[in-house]
């Protein structure tokens, strides 16, 4: 199978590094992250309809809605290049209506899509391990389902495309609350005087934090912020996970909230730093 993968960010990269580099192309904006996959074996295309010609499998993981619309659409886009029994993938953390547009736009291609976003971050990707929420077809998850092998530990089928943009937003929006939760507690335990390092110990063992909750208090005590999940992208899925709440008639003020205080964060100059930065706005520490 001839695989195109469109997107070597910090994730791109990891997830790509795993496929065979004989049968993979691969298209980045900038050309540097290409140059590793080029001396391993890959085709470098010079742009995404020139990566999507010929392949049966074509993967984007891109930062937002501009950023796949950009790769996907116009002269140069992997849509004009797009053969007509190929499956499209979308596997970056985007608006329900954009995966859905661009649903539409693929089938007018004679193509098949999936939206498939992962679950995790740097580490997981390193280790294959990320887990895959897939919205489409059950046919076209078959033939995509050796790649999603190859980059992840586990695939789960949610449903009709645009549900696996719809989970993962609701999945990201959870970790942001409970991120900024925690940051917010661990800063009232310390001017109560308890010491940070212990209460996030403490309560990182406890059944009441899940895992992310539990690394994501460590890192704060330990002033860790190399960024595995910058707040500049938590912050954009949390503004696209209360939009999808406005869509679909509901209110979320809880990630309302959230949102509001990665954007603080954002505006304190810690928009490149790890979500857990967000500790930050409580201390001196800059």
């Amino acid at each position: 199978m001839q695989i195109a993968f469109l997107g070597l960010g910090a994730m791109g990269a990891r997830m790509a590094a795993h496929l065979d580099p004989a049968a993979l192309t691969v298209w980045n904006r900038s050309p540097g992250p290409t140059e590793p996959f080029r001396q391993r074996g890959a085709t470098v295309a010079a742009t995404p309809r020139d990566a999507a010609a010929g392949a049966d499998l074509v993967i984007a993981m891109v930062t937002d809605d501009a950023a796949s619309r950009a790769v996907w659409t116009g002269a140069d886009g992997a849509l004009a290049g797009l053969a007509p029994d190929a499956v499209a993938v979308e596997s970056s953390t985007l608006t329900p209506g954009w995966v859905r547009e661009l649903a539409g736009l693929v089938a007018e291609r004679g193509a098949r899509f999936l939206d498939a976003p992962v679950s995790g971050s740097r580490p997981q990707a390193d280790a294959a391990s990320l887990v895959y929420l897939v919205g489409g077809e059950a046919d076209a998850l078959a033939v995509a389902r050796p790649a999603f092998d190859a980059m992840g530990g586990a695939v789960h089928h949610v449903g009709p495309v645009g549900h696996g943009a719809l989970v993962k937003l609701a999945v990201n929006a959870l970790m942001g609350v409970q991120v900024a939760a925690a940051a917010e507690l661990l800063a009232a335990l310390a001017a109560a005087g308890v010491d940070r390092a212990t209460a996030a110990e403490v309560i990182g063992a406890t059944p009441a934090a899940a895992p992310v909750v539990a690394t994501a208090m460590r890192l704060m005590t330990e002033g860790q912020d190399a960024p595995l999940f910058p707040i500049d992208l938590l912050e954009k899925d949390l503004r696209y996970a209360l939009g999808m709440a406005t869509e679909s008639g509901t209110d979320a003020p809880a990630v309302a909230t959230a949102r509001a205080t990665f954007a603080r964060a954002q505006a304190a100059g810690l928009g490149d730093r790890n979500m857990t930065a967000v500790a930050r706005l409580y201390t001196d520490t800059p």
